[in-house]
């Protein structure tokens, strides 16, 4: 099925994207790299460096962002992020394929892919799901569009992407199976046998070349999975990624699940409530686009929610049907006839002001103490605001008209609940520091690396005249984050430090340690920081949601530095 393009369409595409673009790279690199970023990334680097490390099952990450490392003779936090965040822009010109969407809805699909704080967030982390959702959009957009070789392509770049893809997989055939068994109730069985033949006759596409879909996959994966086979483990960490995704399913998490449903009304409130009317009319008018659509959703949903190893990252899936449910019911309320433009601008300006208004009274109350008497002012300042709102509205409706009413309050609410989400997706992007945690970020994100760095970098460079000459002893502590960190010094991992050697640096957990005192000068660092989601109550929750303001727990970690390395070290330091 095809539809009419209209006029600036491209153009209209080319801003979505450049919108997604500036989103996705302002500052990648500043933020530093997680553990679950760390892992991959140095995995890459050790390919770069012609090492033959054993690979995590995100085979695409490493070997793509290898070729990045080669290219530029080492790994930064920009490079390690690139792929991911480049993958993130070109989703949003998935929508141009999907050819059950008409082109409008598809274009607002496309802003809301690229303003999404979720999506945001996982295009600018290493080895994300953000590979596994791009890659099979396209996939089955140029299945679609009977483009067999493209169709391959992505597949096996889907193929290659991560554990993610089976979960993609396992939810749209959970809703595939779902929709043919609704699909067989809903057809109309007053149809003729005459109108029938002749719909699927002009309905009916060519014949998908199965032939030449399956030898572009095979190319690509063999190809894309061993880098040429100059890594040819590439396939085995595909396989891993099996294993992995069923071990998902075994091991138990501390995110609650009520936590994702937090999420989704903070960080997408505006396509949640437009997705929500557009699921209650398409199943009321058994809309063959939208009945697919919010069962995909649900199934998403429902699969992030009951995996036991349940991250946030999980609620991935569902964006899509989301956005694509929120963007189906924002093109009803975007036509206006010219007579009644007035009327709509009025209803959407009181709209937009009264919300406005409750969320500044909103914002207010947390810094009011609980219980004291200006806190029920406000709280029921704001209640009045809502109320006052709906009485409005339901005037409208019946001295004006029903359509005026429903399109003028859908646009400004959207105009309010966009901004909103847009302050969502600056944050996400970390745009405004580590110190406003957000719940869609990496775990565990280390505090103080650049510092920690930088002190290893200017003491070496004191002593031995080079930032990277000195070697680091990393003991008793796990962190491929920290082993990132410190990549260009010469390292060493080990449970337990000898003491029989004398490295000029070691960095230990928080403890005292006789051996070092005697000889070494430390600093500690705080290094992974965890906001305290779990120990956050109510009114910690709603100044989090109003000001990113949460409390937070840091492990710390300290760097022991030779003393004969300072210059008031004592004459008989170790030499």
């Amino acid at each position: 099925m095809t539809y009419r393009h209209f006029k600036h369409e491209g153009w209209l595409y080319a801003l979505a994207f450049l919108l997604a673009f500036g989103l996705r790279f302002i500052q990648l690199g500043a933020m530093p790299l997680a553990d679950a970023e760390a892992l991959p990334a140095l995995q890459a680097l050790h390919i770069a460096q012609s090492l033959k490390p054993a690979l995590s099952p995100h085979p695409f990450y490493i070997l793509s962002t290898s070729i990045l490392f080669f290219l530029y003779g080492g790994g930064t936090n920009f490079l390690a992020r690139f792929i991911p965040a480049l993958t993130g822009c070109l989703l949003v010109l998935a929508p141009l394929f999907l050819t059950r969407i008409k082109p409008r809805p598809s274009l607002i699909l496309a802003f809301f892919i690229a303003v999404d704080p979720g999506l945001i967030s996982l295009s600018r982390q290493a080895a994300s799901p953000i590979f596994a959702i791009t890659f099979l959009l396209f996939t089955w957009g140029f299945f679609s569009q009977n483009k067999p070789r493209l169709a391959g392509f992505f597949a096996a770049l889907a193929l290659l992407s991560g554990p993610s893809i089976w979960a993609g997989l396992l939810g749209l055939g959970v809703t595939w199976t779902l929709y043919q068994a609704i699909e067989i109730r809903l057809k109309p069985s007053n149809q003729s046998n005459d109108e029938s033949v002749e719909t699927e006759l002009h309905a009916q596409p060519a014949p998908f070349d199965f032939r030449n879909s399956i030898f572009s996959f095979a190319i690509t994966f063999i190809t894309a999975g061993t880098l040429f086979f100059i890594v040819p483990n590439g396939l085995s960490a595909t396989l891993a990624s099996i294993p992995t995704f069923i071990n998902g399913w075994l091991t138990s998490s501390t995110i609650p699940a009520s936590r994702l449903f937090v999420s989704l009304l903070v960080y997408q409130p505006l396509t949640l409530l437009l997705a929500l009317i557009a699921i209650i009319r398409g199943w009321r008018n058994a809309s063959s686009r939208i009945i697919p659509l919010s069962l995909w959703l649900l199934v998403s949903l429902l699969l992030a929610v009951f995996i036991p190893s349940r991250q946030l990252s999980d609620l991935a899936w569902m964006l899509i049907p989301l956005s694509a449910l929120a963007a189906l019911e924002l093109v009803r309320n975007i036509d206006i006839f010219p007579d009644e433009r007035i009327e709509v601008a009025g209803v959407m300006l009181l709209t937009a002001f009264v919300w406005a208004f409750s969320w500044l009274d909103f914002s207010k109350i947390v810094w009011v103490q609980v219980a004291s008497q200006e806190y029920y002012m406000r709280f029921w300042l704001l209640l009045g605001a809502v109320l006052l709102l709906v009485f409005s509205i339901l005037l409208v409706a019946s001295g004006w008209s029903i359509r005026t009413a429903r399109i003028g309050g859908v646009l400004g609410l959207a105009i309010v609940l966009g901004i909103f989400g847009l302050g969502g997706a600056l944050g996400s992007a970390g745009l405004r520091g580590l110190e406003h945690p957000e719940l869609w970020w990496s775990a565990n994100l280390p505090a103080q690396a650049e510092l920690l760095r930088s002190t290893v970098s200017d003491i070496s460079e004191w002593e031995l005249g080079n930032d990277y000459s000195a070697p680091v002893v990393i003991a008793g502590v796990n962190s491929p984050a920290l082993e990132w960190a410190l990549r260009e010094h010469p390292l060493t991992v080990v449970e337990s430090l000898d003491i029989s050697s004398s490295p000029y640096f070691v960095i230990t957990p928080l403890q005292d340690d006789p051996t070092l005192a005697s000889s070494y000068r430390g600093q500690d660092f705080t290094w992974r920081q965890t906001p305290l989601w779990n120990d956050t109550l109510s009114q910690s929750w709603v100044r989090w949601v109003s000001l990113r303001d949460a409390p937070q727990s840091g492990e710390t970690i300290i760097l022991w530095a030779r003393d004969d390395m300072f210059l008031d070290s004592a004459p008989n330091a170790v030499p």
